[in-house]
């Protein structure tokens, strides 16, 4: 299973164990939002709390160095669903450093397919 795949996993299935054994210890996560730089424990802290969930989740690109992937993100606050873009980088098999962007979708999007 690849990276991106067991981090969306455990993501989804909200394993904070697993997470930990993905996430590096010197983890750097930029989110597109708030200008703040957040640590391991500040995403699994974060993990967990059913705050987050995404669809439609896409590996666009993933080697030992380096992954991209995308998805539908929703938030439990009622906050806009996003379309996320996010970059990662890998040391020793985890995610070293990560990094996202996000398009805010209107109330009226849809998933293609969705009723």
């Amino acid at each position: 299973m690849s990276i991106i795949e067991a981090y969306n996993k455990a993501w989804e299935n909200a394993d904070v164990e697993a997470l930990a054994e993905i996430i590096h210890d010197d983890c750097v996560f930029n989110p597109h939002v708030g200008g703040i730089t957040m640590s391991k424990s500040d995403i699994l802290g974060f993990a967990g709390q059913g705050a987050v969930s995404s669809e439609s989740e896409r590996i666009l690109f993933e080697n030992d160095e380096v992954g991209v992937a995308h998805s539908i993100v929703h938030f439990a606050n009622g906050s806009d669903s996003e379309a996320v873009l996010s970059f990662m980088r890998f040391k020793d098999g985890k995610i070293i450093s990560m990094e996202t962007g996000a398009t805010p979708l209107s109330d009226s999007y849809r998933v293609v397919g969705q009723e």
